[in-house]
């Protein structure tokens, strides 16, 4: 009962820890796109640089503040790290092709379409993060 009681405690800090970083990320991701459009860099490269960015600050704040991994080889946290980069660029392709998807063939609206594919996106990243990326954490 007590370990029950415990791991869903853990569980819950876990998923308050990511929501807080989460939005951090998104910060980061928005300033440093607004820094390099207001030096004239080229919108997309500028996307592509915040994107990249933001999935550093997100790694390290999500293995330290979130996941708690202890991975301490070179190896064994540049697998850590291509795993959980792969995860946000496939989560960022079903953000990508959902939008087009859901506005394109369905006609939903732009705004709604983009609050229902980011909602799926944030629960995939967790899942994927939780599962595969940071998957020794349920080991403890």
């Amino acid at each position: 009962m007590l370990a029950k009681k415990f791991k869903c405690k853990y569980n819950l800090k876990m998923i308050v820890s990511y929501g807080i970083f989460g939005v951090l990320t998104t910060v980061v991701n928005i300033i440093v796109y607004k820094i390099l459009i207001d030096r004239n860099v080229y919108y997309i490269t500028s996307n592509v640089i915040a994107f990249i960015l933001s999935i550093i600050f997100a790694y390290i704040t999500n293995k330290k503040w979130v996941f708690y991994s202890e991975t301490n080889t070179n190896i064994k946290v540049l697998e850590e790290f291509v795993k959980f980069s792969i995860t946000r660029i496939t989560t960022f392709l079903f953000d990508f092709f959902g939008m087009i998807f859901l506005i394109e063939v369905f006609h939903f609206n732009k705004f709604y379409s983009k609050i229902f594919v980011s909602i799926v996106v944030i629960i995939l990243n967790y899942l994927f993060s939780k599962k595969v990326v940071f998957r020794n954490i349920d080991k403890k």
